[in-house]
Parts: C-alpha cells; structure tokens; sequence
C-alpha cells in the first residue's frame, strides 16, 4: 500500500514567544513530519496583515488587492492538502489576526483549492471544556464556504494562562498524535 504525502500548513496566531497555542502547532507538525508528510507552519506574528476591505475585487482577480503578506499565506492555504489553524482562546473566540486571515483568505472562495481536512488546536487560560465553542463554531463558518472542505479534528488545552505552562501536558502528546493520523 503506497501511502500519499500530504502538504500540511500550519498557521500559528499567538502573539507570544513560546506560546501555549504555538507548542501544540509544533507537537502537530512533528506527528505530522514523522508520519511522512511535508508540514510548513506560518506564524502569523511579524507579518504585515491588514484587514479585508470588503471590496470583493478578489472575485474577478483570484487574489486580494492588499498587498502584505496576507497573499503569500492565502496561496500556501489554496496548496496545501491540509490546514491547521492553531490560536490562543482570546474572550471564547479565534485570536483576532486568525479571524483577520480568515476573512483575508476570501480570494480562495473563488479559486479551485487543494484543502480538504482542517483541524483546529486551541489553548486558553479558562480549563472549563466548553471554552473553545465559540472559536470552533466561527470556524465552521468560514469552512461551511468550501464545500470540498471539512473540520476534520479540534484539540483543546485548558488551563494554561502562561506562555510555555502546557510543558508536560498531555494534550501535547495528543497533538503530536492527532498529527500523525493526518
């Protein structure tokens, strides 16, 4: 049985240097990498990434008419075979530069894409299980517009508020394994 490798692109949205969000996007990429798949992660922090317009100029183009580094991170999402978004909890909802490169990524609407499974990997202070709904739910939204596409996995660390405090969590080793099976 010949196994396919998979393009895997991971995009971290946590401001934070060792961020709780971010070592679950790592554990991912390294399950994912052992299990024979090709995995970039982009880190949204550093990156020029302004708001949509709104203008929809990306329906006739194929691309946004803003020209930051929210296209070059567009065309990898419209490569890749898979997306895993990873971000911090931030009032029960996506980070606001995950939302704001969701909203940015409408030029693939329009375009034939490569994804099919997503996965989201979120970490929040609050450990209560219902805390990353909403995070999930806005999610959903955006995929329910790729129809080629499917949520095919979430993983929630609670509990953790400080940069690097999931270091020894098992959802770590979770991650790590949810990125093998991808």
């Amino acid at each position: 049985m010949v196994i396919m490798q998979k393009s895997v692109l991971i995009i971290s949205s946590s401001m934070r240097n060792k961020s709780n969000s971010e070592k679950l996007a790592e554990q991912f990429a390294k399950g994912a990498e052992e299990a024979g798949n090709k995995v970039e992660i982009v880190k949204l922090k550093g990156k020029k990434l302004a708001f949509c317009q709104g203008c929809l100029a990306c329906s006739k183009t194929g691309h946004c008419v803003i020209n930051d580094d929210g296209n070059e991170i567009a065309e990898k999402m419209k490569q890749a075979d898979v997306l895993v978004f990873a971000t911090p909890i931030y009032y029960y909802e996506l980070s606001g530069q995950m939302k704001t490169m969701l909203d940015r990524a409408n030029p693939l609407y329009f375009v034939d894409y490569t994804f099919r499974n997503i996965y989201l990997l979120t970490a929040a202070a609050d450990q209560d299980a219902g805390t990353p709904d909403r995070a999930v739910n806005g999610l959903e939204g955006w995929i329910s517009c790729f129809e080629k596409a499917r949520l095919a996995g979430t993983l929630f660390a609670g509990g953790v508020d400080a940069a690097g405090e999931i270091e020894g969590n098992p959802v770590l080793e979770k991650a790590y394994e949810m990125g093998r099976q991808v």
